[in-house]
């Protein structure tokens, strides 16, 4: 019976998060898992966006990956920006209470105006 417990708690057991583990984060929590992160990165970034990491992310000179961290690239704050906007309209006009991106609640996403493309339909010619 108590192999059953043990099971059972184990099975509700919130996925490990570290505080810190990612550097830089300025609208996405400090203490995100890695596994909510890569949910975003995919599903909001490069589903909805049609996007890759370099999009965003400036190329590390000696590794030439991609350098997180870094806010070399105006794109980056360009997304921060467009994260806020998008959870201010989901907190003010579908009065959500503390919204994330990524969150499966959300009424408005990136996919809203992006529909999988990198810049919005109607500011690609502006």
């Amino acid at each position: 019976m108590t192999a059953i417990i043990m099971t059972g708690i184990a099975a509700i057991k919130p996925e490990k998060r570290i505080t810190g583990e990612y550097k830089n984060l300025k609208v996405l929590p400090e203490n995100i898992s890695t596994k909510a992160l890569t949910k975003i990165m995919v599903d909001q970034f490069e589903d909805e966006l049609g996007v890759s990491c370099n999009f965003c992310h400036a190329e590390n000179r000696d590794t030439h990956k991609p350098d997180y961290a870094s806010d070399e690239k105006p794109e980056k704050e360009i997304a921060r920006n467009m994260m806020r906007m998008t959870i201010g309209i989901n907190e003010k006009y579908f009065d959500l209470k503390q919204p994330m991106i990524g969150d499966s609640v959300l009424a408005v996403t990136c996919g809203t105006c992006h529909h999988g493309q990198a810049h919005p339909d109607n500011a690609a010619g502006q």
